[in-house]
């Protein structure tokens, strides 16, 4: 089903509604929230979050930190189409920007964003250059509409074989310049600005599509009314699903389901010949990837390993999160460094930063801003990748993409 906007045009009351879907990922959230704020300075905007009955109790959490917020409690789990549909259908902004609670955001993603849609009217939505944790580029970040034969290559292990091939590889579109501009078919939910015109048009998310696929059936409608999707190298970074557990076999199951709705709506006219195929590669990776995800799952869960971290932090930070890997990661190598803009402003991409036996970097987001620390997470050090963590004295959590630890938790055992 797929929900008209209840706004019109005669409803702009400003430039931007950032609107987020929250569920049970409260610390996540804040933290992005917290670089959205540096993010839209001086920007005319809203922000609307809708929790879909979180039981880590991210209302109370999250409202008595951000007043200022438009909060929507859900009370019960819509899913992540019709969650954003309640939020869109009370956005005033001439933008929407559709953003997942697990992305740190940039001044330059959301004003790069808003100037690109202002000065092209061709563009009917815009998605950014993702990071993953250890700085290198996600390639969801741009994809080409999944027709029967992209699809085919993708599920069948062609487009992994000939990436940059732009036949075999046209899903991920990998010989397009990672660092120019172009048009694209699907722009990735997870950041996602469109113009609340386009909308009208189109319609809002298609509610069919409780998780996954959503982004690509409303891009394609995009594309129908005959705008264009753009992808720009602006850089986020997007943790990418901590609010789902990919072992689970809902999670395969709903994400390859999502597909063969995607595809029995927008291709139901192929015949059987082209169709049974498609059916039959989406449920064997959905069967593989299942598989796969459980036996990973046991062995983490066997085997923990301890993360070894480099530190760079302001002196009171230092000494907190020295207590927190004291007590969660004390068989961990890890080494602190005072330091801020100023004083290292290369960071770990420093040469005076040796990172061999290191796999973790942990910024301290009171001394380096957050756009500084995206930046120097995608330039790398070298061969060497560590995954990135954040900790906040303001906030006293320390943030990994695996784990969150609270210092006041440390405290309580003191």
């Amino acid at each position: 089903m797929i929900c008209k906007t209840a706004t019109t045009q005669n409803d702009i009351a400003m430039k931007l509604s950032v609107v987020i879907v929250n569920y049970n990922v409260k610390y996540f959230l804040e933290q992005c929230l917290n670089s959205l704020e540096q993010a839209v300075e001086g920007l005319d905007h809203e922000v609307i979050v809708v929790d879909n009955a979180s039981t880590d109790g991210s209302t109370e959490y999250i409202t008595s930190r951000f007043p200022n917020i438009k909060w929507m409690a859900c009370r019960e789990n819509n899913g992540f189409s019709k969650g954003n549909n309640i939020a869109i259908a009370q956005a005033k902004g001439e933008y929407i920007l559709l953003l997942n609670p697990d992305t740190i955001v940039t001044r330059d993603a959301i004003t790069g964003c808003v100037d690109f849609m202002d000065t092209h009217t061709d563009a009917g939505a815009c998605g950014v250059y993702m990071l993953r944790t250890d700085g290198t580029f996600a390639p969801e970040s741009r994809r080409a509409l999944p027709t029967p034969f992209v699809a085919f290559c993708k599920m069948s292990g062609l487009s992994k074989l000939f990436p940059k091939s732009r036949t075999f590889g046209r899903y991920y579109m990998q010989y397009l310049d990672k660092e120019e501009a172009n048009p694209i078919e699907i722009i990735s939910g997870a950041y996602m600005m469109l113009r609340r015109s386009t909308i009208e048009k189109t319609g809002a998310l298609d509610e069919d599509f409780f998780m996954y696929g959503e982004d690509i059936d409303l891009s394609y409608r995009i594309l129908k009314e005959g705008y264009k999707n753009y992808y720009l190298p602006h850089r986020i970074l997007h943790y990418k699903g901590e609010s789902t557990n990919k072992s689970t076999y809902r999670y395969v199951h709903t994400f390859y389901r999502a597909m063969q709705l995607f595809f029995k709506k927008h291709y139901s006219h192929y015949s059987m010949l082209v169709s049974l195929p498609i059916n039959i590669a989406i449920w064997t990776r959905a069967m593989l990837a299942y598989i796969g995800n459980q036996f990973i799952h046991r062995k983490v869960t066997q085997s923990p390993t301890a993360i070894n971290c480099m530190v760079l932090a302001g002196s009171g930070a230092i000494k907190e999160i020295e207590d927190i890997l004291a007590d969660k990661h004390k068989n961990g190598k890890h080494a602190f460094l005072e330091a801020n803009e100023s004083t290292l402003p290369l960071g770990h991409t420093s040469s005076e930063i040796n990172l061999e036996g290191y796999d973790t970097v942990i910024y301290d987001t009171e001394a380096y801003s957050y756009s500084t620390i995206l930046e120097l997470l995608n330039n790398g050090n070298g061969r060497q990748r560590p995954r990135l963590g954040t900790y906040s004295t303001k906030t006293k959590k320390l943030i990994t993409e695996e784990q969150v630890f609270d210092y006041n938790d440390i405290i309580s055992k003191q």
